[in-house]
């Protein structure tokens, strides 16, 4: 059978080998085995990260799976115990039976101290093996590539398998002493303390929300929640704007860049292009209607204060990915390049229901289709150890409501949202809903109606509704439609018009 024949080849190596075999290590197999069948507490040191299929000897990874289920269920691994699943194997020779090679095994196992290295040996040639099977099938599909499938479909395919293959080495260091935790949250409130404004996050660039939340803590899930028109994808800008101008870095002794204050940042925008996103940008800073720059309705002080903000807007680091419909799986990778690239340090998407799951979870429900999304989100932050704001729609209730300030319940699609976030903040503008229901010219109701646009014109609340790391409660800002712009709420003053 070909099971013996490879038992067999693995047992005798010849020194020539007509060909070049796949990277592997078959005493590095057999120590471990021989280790654990001796002492099964070496079982421990290697069960939180190898797993049958990293054997090369497909024996070996039996052996293995067979020993761990015993151990895991409080019985003893041994050869005699292991003796009735492998009575009936085929032998590995003619004088030598599956049974007698196991006590070989335990008989040749000189120590258990080592165990872990051989397991970690063990894991890492397979995903040597791993990487030579991508290769090739690399190598053979550029060979042989179909005409809907464009080099750039076969990048972003062949990077997505590189970065899953990296993603089950990270198979976690299990528990940490208390110390090592204690002397991390020592380190944030130390940072937090020489930094300007005390923030143990990155600051949005708004004083107000920056003190209720502390800043942009890093691996955290932000949802910035709202009806159409509140403008979320303008507070998004607003702060992807704010932490990209505030960047700084220091050298360390080493030689690396270590990042002070503001963040790198990477701006998913699945719904406008990076045209339309700059363009608010630049209406933002120059205080120019965006609507007045597409149409070239400008002076020419205007268009000096154009040019002015745009070279102050070139510098920033600040990167834009337009592509439409990706899965949340693209979005990852694409988040990681960054990270190791260019050093992101948040991640901001533009919005959250534009994004697909997994074929398979496609195929079962929407909402178990968002879990997934908001779930592989929060891992994606705890993972590059970033903030991520997420922009979520609304449902449709709000508007049935005399009521209109959204709440957790209005979340569209999944509870999943609210459960895997750690921030939960609605962008809420009271002038939209009133702008809307003016009575006719000239009658009482008209007057009333003006005096209340009065109270709520140029004004907007950010409610955050949950928040993991301190309190709730509602934040006063100021929004200027015109040019999509938040700042900071200045009491019962105004702000003056601009005067050109």
């Amino acid at each position: 059978m070909e099971t013996a024949q490879t038992n067999i080849a693995s047992l005798v190596e010849t020194e020539d080998a007509p060909f070049r075999a796949a990277p592997h290590n078959i005493e590095a197999e057999q120590a471990l085995l021989g280790a654990i069948l001796v002492n099964n507490d070496a079982c421990d040191k290697v069960s939180s990260f190898l797993r049958e299929e990293h054997f090369f000897d497909p024996l070996h990874g039996r052996v293995y799976e067979v020993a761990q289920k015993l151990i895991s269920a409080g019985k003893r691994a041994s050869p005699i115990t292991l003796k009735t699943f492998f009575e009936n194997e085929e032998p590995l020779a003619a004088d030598l039976t599956v049974p007698q090679y196991l006590g070989r095994l335990s008989a040749n196992a000189t120590t258990v101290i080592n165990a872990e290295d051989y397991g970690r040996t063990v894991y890492d040639l397979a995903i040597r093996r791993d990487l030579i099977v991508i290769g090739e099938d690399l190598v053979n599909v550029a060979y042989d590539s179909p005409v809907e499938a464009p080099p750039g479909v076969q990048i972003e395919e062949a990077e997505q398998r590189l970065f899953e293959l990296a993603e089950t080495g990270k198979y976690g260091s299990g528990f940490e002493p208390f110390t090592d935790a204690l002397t991390a949250a020592i380190d944030m409130a130390a940072n937090a303390y020489r930094r300007d404004g005390g923030l143990s996050g990155i600051a949005t660039g708004f004083k107000d929300l920056d003190e209720k939340m502390g800043g942009l803590q890093p691996s955290d899930l932000l949802i910035i929640a709202g009806r159409p028109s509140m403008g979320k994808t303008a507070l998004a800008t607003n702060i992807a704007y704010h932490v990209a101008r505030a960047h700084k870095t220091e050298r360390r002794p080493d030689g690396s860049e270590e990042t002070v204050d503001g963040a790198v940042v990477g701006f998913f925008s699945l719904e406008m292009s990076s045209e339309q996103l700059a363009t608010r940008i630049i209406a933002e800073q120059s205080t120019i209607p965006s609507e007045r720059i597409r149409r070239g309705k400008i002076n020419k002080d205007e268009f000096d204060r154009l040019v002015e903000a745009s070279q102050n807007l070139q510098a920033l680091p600040l990167y834009i990915d337009q592509t439409g419909g990706i899965s949340i799986a693209q979005l990852a990778a694409r988040a990681r390049r960054l990270k190791r690239q260019k050093n992101l340090g948040l991640v901001i998407v533009d919005y959250l229901q534009l994004l697909s799951g997994s074929s398979r979870r496609s195929s079962d429900s929407r909402v178990q289709e968002i879990t997934e999304i908001t779930t592989r989100l929060k891992a994606l932050a705890k993972e590059l150890d970033v903030p991520i704001i997420a922009l979520s729609q609304l449902s449709r209730q709000v508007e049935n409501r005399e009521d209109k300030r959204p709440q957790l319940a209005d979340l569209r699609e999944s509870g999943s949202i609210e459960q895997d976030a750690d921030v939960v903040m609605f962008v809420f503008r009271e002038e939209y809903y009133v702008e809307r229901r003016e009575p006719r010219p000239g009658t009482p109701e008209h007057i009333t109606w003006m005096d209340e646009m009065e109270q709520v014109e140029g004004l907007a609340d950010a409610i955050i509704a949950k928040q993991r790391h301190g309190p709730t409660g509602t934040v006063r800002m100021q929004f200027q439609a015109d040019v999509t712009r938040f700042s900071d709420f200045s009491g019962s003053a105004r702000l003056p018009e601009r005067r050109d």
